[in-house]
């Protein structure tokens, strides 16, 4: 199988996200390695989809995402963590679901049942776009549309800044 890597901007707001998209197993442990070198404990927002064409998973992402000094947060995290473990033996450490964390956070108990929308409206004041054509688009493609690179880029980055805001009261 050839190895596909290319970089592209996602805009969302004024915030300019330096995107990877990759199906080498070399190029995601390369990435964290650099990662974790520069910025040591994380938040990280998560959003999972498919590693249908991933040449391999490699041994950095399994640690990555076992490493108990990171959070990884987002909607509805707890499904993406069982996915990753039946579907890849993955292990994620610390998993923070963002409803939860929302709902205490800004005294609002209805969030616990909100989708990331109306959780990243109340706690960023930011207006998501989930279009329905591209989130149930064809996600098992072996070449992604730009507007589902944008999709899962941006509901990771919106999951991230919400989790970070909340973690660290930055409200």
């Amino acid at each position: 199988m050839a190895t596909d890597t290319f970089v592209t901007d996602v805009t969302f707001g004024p915030d300019v996200i330096v995107t990877t998209v990759t199906n080498s197993g070399a190029t995601v442990e390369g990435w964290l390695q650099e990662i974790r070198s520069v910025l040591g404990d994380l938040v990280v927002g998560i959003d999972v989809e498919w590693l249908l064409h991933a040449d391999f998973v490699p041994q950095a992402l399994s640690g990555f995402l076992a490493d108990p000094n990171l959070r990884f947060v987002g909607v509805g995290v707890q499904e993406d963590v069982e996915r990753l473990s039946d579907d890849h033996s993955l292990a994620v450490a610390n998993a923070v679901d963002l409803r939860g964390l929302a709902a205490e956070g800004m005294q609002m108990p209805e969030l616990r049942q909100a989708g990331l929308q109306a959780v990243a409206r109340t706690v960023m004041g930011a207006n998501l776009q989930k279009p329905q054509r591209v989130r149930m688009g064809p996600w098992d493609a072996y070449c992604l549309s730009y507007d589902q690179i944008k999709y899962a880029c941006i509901d990771a980055f919106v999951s991230f800044e919400v989790g970070r805001k909340l973690l660290t009261g930055d409200l």
